[in-house]
Parts: structure tokens; sequence; C-alpha cells
């Protein structure tokens, strides 16, 4: 049970808030809606005898009785959620989901503090995060101080962050600046991306305060009409493209679909629907890959699509979707599975960050109900109680560029997920050819992450070094970024013991580098790079170990792993003659503004003029058992060869002949 008493200071200061506030009614309200609509008759008669006091009354009473408004069964409250709601109540909002991001913004509350120049922490404070967590202590407790904060801080949040029209925003850049930059602040609070968070979640907001007394019949006004210029705001001002554009869409689609009164409703509900119905043919390829190549804007992009569709159905617009649309979500939904691992952990490749298998659990049982004859999608939602897993094991996805090699769908598997695609955007990171692998339960050679998204100073700097092509598994020349990140699959042999995949990547303006990879008998992995063409420099084939020990031995440019549990690999580089090795400290991130530390290598080698440099990387995932296996591996041929390649490996003295043709392009 919550003590109240612990909050009397708070709540003073919350009541004296409030009752400083104008209770002004907002009449401009009404032209906006449709008075017309059954249930509205007695609003509109008061409306049109100039009583709007009583119009405002009636419209309360009207959403309080209105079907599908209110909450049936109980709501839950999480022990967490309980804290961000009683912190919310003393202004320590809860801005993302980190403790650390928690922060008091003051008695008067300062909407504009930015402690942390991280533009991320910014934009979050305007979704209002714990908005929610109040309403919910709300209906679990009754107590009236949580609804009483929220009114105050909505009010708050309205007056000290105006919508400026272009006219107002030009003066303000061309006139003199005040302690508040609006503008600027106006680049935060109204970004179109968080105007659609606040449009999705003040629905359920609305429905967790609208009982209370808090939720006056001129509150009421003053929600509608901000309501409003959100959905106005954003008709006029969607993102051009990416997954801001779908979540801006689908959000209106809920909109449109929930305040059905506004006259502007169905405009909202029909511009999301073109969106989408546009977008998802045109982020998402043939292959079901979305556009960002990121797996986290995957996986959201999966949902964006899937609740605009149960939203229709729900609704009774199900029709304005065509039959393809859950087509390409099906697609989407098998393509993620196969890029993910057997815990349903996902790479972190981009600006992804790690998803676990609770949550993706509950995503698997939601798209099995949307898909109930899809057995594979049956077989991860119940854990392989159901269903059946793929028929096939590894597979291409060649359009966006990511490929699986896998000896089996169960925990005991060995799968690396290769990562070579197409231009991507923002998100996507410059590090065409690199890779995760996962063996037996241990995730290897993990991809650096995100660990920022963004910001000023040093938050920028850190960013920028898990950016860095030179910190991801694939090949540099002078450690410079890449320039080029638009992969060309030249072969793609998914089947038999020696399986086969072949990418080619300009990474430079002088300087292709084609990634050859081999999967041989399910057990190892043999890695040829080669990087052809007219540049000069220092060419640096990079890999980033896992953390834990890592046993070095120079002469044989070999590193090991020793877990205690025998889930071992060796990685072993044979190169030019002349190659070096470079360890350096790394980092990888699995969550925002959280990283780890560990090794990462670098096998250098001079390239003067036209020739060619050329490497060889052993990979095998081994159980020890205090046994390294040994290897050994040349090239055939002297020569970079556009038509093909030949190599000789031998694994614990085991020697196949690795080799394949090429289509001559």
């Amino acid at each position: 049970m919550m003590k109240a008493m612990i909050f009397v200071v708070c709540l003073l200061a919350v009541w004296l808030g409030v009752a400083a506030e104008a209770r002004e009614l907002r009449s401009e309200v009404f032209p906006l809606l449709d008075l017309k609509l059954p249930g509205l008759e007695e609003v509109k008669a008061f409306h049109e005898k100039g009583e709007d006091r009583e119009a405002a009354k009636a419209l309360l009473v009207y959403y309080r009785n209105r079907a599908g408004v209110r909450i049936s069964g109980k709501v839950s409250l999480s022990e967490e959620e309980e804290h961000w709601a009683n912190d919310a109540v003393k202004h320590i909002f809860y801005v993302r989901g980190e403790r650390q991001d928690s922060l008091y913004y003051g008695e008067e509350i300062d909407w504009t503090y930015w402690p942390v120049k991280d533009n991320e922490l910014r934009w979050q404070l305007h979704r209002h995060k714990w908005f929610t967590p109040l309403g919910k202590a709300y209906r679990t407790s009754g107590e009236e101080m949580y609804a009483e904060a929220w009114v105050h801080q909505y009010r708050d949040w309205i007056r000290k962050n105006p919508l400026l029209s272009d006219e107002e925003r030009k003066k303000q850049r061309q006139g003199s600046q005040g302690e508040i930059d609006e503008v600027e602040n106006m680049r935060f609070a109204w970004r179109p991306l968080e105007v659609s968070h606040r449009l999705q979640d003040q629905i359920m907001q609305f429905r967790l305060f609208l009982d209370s007394p808090s939720f006056t019949p001129e509150f009421l006004t003053e929600f509608l009409v901000n309501y409003h210029r959100h959905a106005a705001h954003i008709m006029g001002h969607y993102s051009q493209r990416g997954n801001h554009l779908l979540f801006e869409a689908q959000r209106m689609i809920a909109a449109g679909s929930f305040f059905h009164e506004f006259r502007d409703a169905a405009a909202w509900r029909k511009s999301g629907i073109g969106i989408l119905n546009r977008e998802i043919t045109a982020q998402v390829y043939e292959d079901g890959g979305q556009m960002e190549l990121d797996p986290g804007y995957h996986l959201a992009s999966i949902n964006l699509f899937r609740k605009a569709l149960e939203l229709a159905e729900k609704n009774g617009f199900r029709d304005e979707f065509p039959p393809s649309y859950s087509g390409v979500i099906e697609k989407m939904i098998v393509f993620h599975a196969n890029i993910s691992f057997p815990d349903y952990s996902n790479p972190c490749f981009s600006d992804a960050k790690l998803h676990g298998r609770r949550v993706m659990l509950r995503n698997y049982r939601v798209w099995s109900g949307l898909f109930p004859k899809n057995e594979a999608i049956r077989y991860f939602a119940t854990e392989g109680r159901e269903g059946a897993f793929p028929a096939y094991l590894s597979k291409g996805f060649p359009d966006s560029g990511f490929f699986v090699f896998r000896n089996s769908w169960g925990r005991d598997a060995t799968q690396m997920v290769v990562k070579a695609g197409p231009k991507a955007f923002w998100h996507n990171q410059p590090d065409n050819g690199t890779f995760e692998l996962w063996f037996k339960g241990r995730r290897l050679f993990p991809d650096s992450g995100s660990y920022m998204y963004g910001g000023e100073g040093e938050i920028q700097e850190q960013r920028d070094w898990h950016r860095q092509s030179c910190v991801h598994n694939t090949a540099t020349l002078d450690d410079r970024n890449l320039e080029n990140t638009e992969s060309v699959t030249r072969l793609w042999q998914p089947d038999g013991e020696v399986q086969v995949l072949v990418t080619e990547n300009r990474s430079y303006r002088d300087l292709k580098h084609r990634r050859s990879v081999f999967f041989v008998e399910g057990r190892y992995f043999v890695l040829v790079d080669e990087l052809a063409g007219n540049a000069t420099g220092t060419v640096n084939l990079h890999y980033q170990m896992p953390e834990g020990e890592i046993v070095h031995e120079s002469r044989e440019m070999s590193f090991a792993t020793q877990f205690e549990d025998g889930r071992d690999m060796k990685l072993q580089c044979f190169g030019p003659a002349g190659m070096s090795v470079r360890q350096a400290d790394g980092w990888y991130s699995e969550q925002s503004r959280h990283r780890r530390k560990r090794m990462r290598i670098s096998f250098d080698a001079r390239k003067e003029g036209g020739e060619a440099v050329r490497y060889i990387t052993v990979i095998c995932p081994v159980e020890t058992n205090g046994k390294i296996p040994r290897f050994h591996a040349e090239f055939a041929s002297g020569k970079f060869d556009e038509g093909g390649l030949k190599v000789n490996v031998s694994v614990d003295g085991k020697i196949r002949e690795l080799s394949y043709e090429l289509n001559r392009t």
C-alpha cells in the first residue's frame, strides 16, 4: 500500500502549482470536432447557444461514457513504474530506460535542462515516459496526487514549449536571443518523432486519468486542442524517410482511430495508411530486410506495420491495406528469425541494441497470431514445442546483404551472420563485410555497437569511435573509414559440405575489397580477404575479439580464447610477407551508454602500386578441453584473379582445397 504521507511536501507544491494555473476554457476546441456525430447532440446544443462551459461538461460526460474509452479489467503497476511515478511527483523524471537518466528538473520545471550533451536524452525528455506510470499509479491507488501532478506537468509543458510558426521562428533567428532559445528548443520538443510518441501515449494517459476530479471540463478542452495541434503538426512535417516516418504514420492512424470525433480524424488516418502502403515497398527489400540495415529498427518496423494492420482490423478499415501488405510483414519476420541467434538475441550491427529472449518471445507470440499457418513462426513462438523450424539451415538475403551460415537451429549451433549490403543511411555503419559468430551459446566477435546516439563534444566523440570501420570485422586502408558502403554479392552457395559467400565492396576510390567466406563441414570458417586496385598505403585486416583472456602466438599470427567452460575459438591469419599485427583496447556495446572492454587486433601489410594484398584467416570454434587445433593455409596462385579463387587449407592435418569460379561481369 502506498503511503501518501511521504509526499505531503511534494503534494503541496503540486497543489499550489495547479491552483495557480488559470482554468481557461478553450472554446476553439468545438469547431475542431464534428458535433453532428451521435452522442454529441447535447454538446452541440450548448455550443450553439453560446454556453461553452456547459458544452465542455457535456463533452467530458460523453468521453467518460463512450465505448472503448474506459479501461476494463485491472491496471498493473510494476515496482519500477511505481518508482518512476513517485519520482515524477517530485519532478524527478524517468527519461529513458536507465536509472542514471532519471533527473531532477527543478521545482519550476526546466524543460531545457540538458546536463549531459546527449541529443537522445533531450529528445526523449519530450516523450514524457513517466506520464503513463503516473496514470497507472493513480488507477491502482486512487491517490489524486498522481493525477494532479500529471495535469500540472502537462499544462506546464504546453506553456513552456510553444509550437512556433515558420514566421515566428524566422523572427527569432533574426532577433536577439533570450535565456531560452525557443527555436532551438523546438528542435527537441517538436521533432515529429517525439510529437508522434506523445500522440500515441496520450491515448492511454487520457483513458487512465479521465475519471479523475483533476480532469476537469476545462482541462479536457486544453487537452483536445493540444492533441489536435500535435496531429496537425505531423501532417505538415512528416519525416522524409526511414523508421521515423513509419512511427509517425502508424501513430497518426492510432490518433485518427481513437479520437474520431475530430473533423480531421479521417484525414489523419488516411495519411498514415497511405504512407505505410507506400513505404512497405519503398523501405523493405524484396528479401524482407528493412532499408536501414539495422536489426533493431528492422524489428521496430515489423511491429509498426503490424500495429497499423491490427488497428485496421479492429476499426473496420482492413480493406484499405492490400493483401500483399501482410505478406511483406511475414517476410520481415522470417528475415529477423534467420539473422537472430538460437537464444533469440540479435547481432548488434549499426545502432541495434540487444533484444533478449523474453522480449522476442512476446513478439513471436503476437506474430504467430497474425500468421497462424506459418510453422516456423509458431516454432519460435512456442520455443519448439509446436510448429517446425525452417527446412533449410544457411540462408542468404542478397537484396539487403545479410547472409547466415549455420549447422543447426538449436543452442548447440555454430552460426555466422555476415553483413555486406547496399548503401544505407544514418543508422547504418561503414562496416561492409563484418560479421558476428555464435558458438554453442557464446557470441564470438560481437559487433562494436553504437553506445551513443549523438550529441555534442565527448558524447559525439564516443559515438564516432563505435562507428569507425576499424572497430569492425572488416578491412580498411590506413585505418580510415570506408568511403563507399555498397557491396555486391558475387556468389552465394548455402548448401553442401563447403558453403561459400563472395562479396565485393569498392571501399575506396582505388581499392576494391573482396571477401570470400567458406563454411567447411559445418565446423570452421575460412575468410579470404583480397584488396585490389591502384591505391597505396597500409592495408588493415581487423578483428574484434570476444571479452576475456586471449592467448596470442606472435610467430604463428594466431589468437585463441580460454574460457573456463571450454567453448573457445582459435583465429590464425596467413598474410603477405612483412605482415605485422597490432593489438589495442577495444569496446563493444549492447545497450545505450553501457560498454565493455575487449581486445581488438589488426593484421597490417603495405600496399604499393597495383599489386593486391591478400589474407587467409582460419577461424575455428571448438570445445577445446585443452586441445587447440593446428592450421595452415596458402594461396594456390600467386596473384589476385578476378574470375575466381583457389586456396589450400589444413586443419589438424586434414587438407582441403577451397575454390570457386565467378561469372565474368
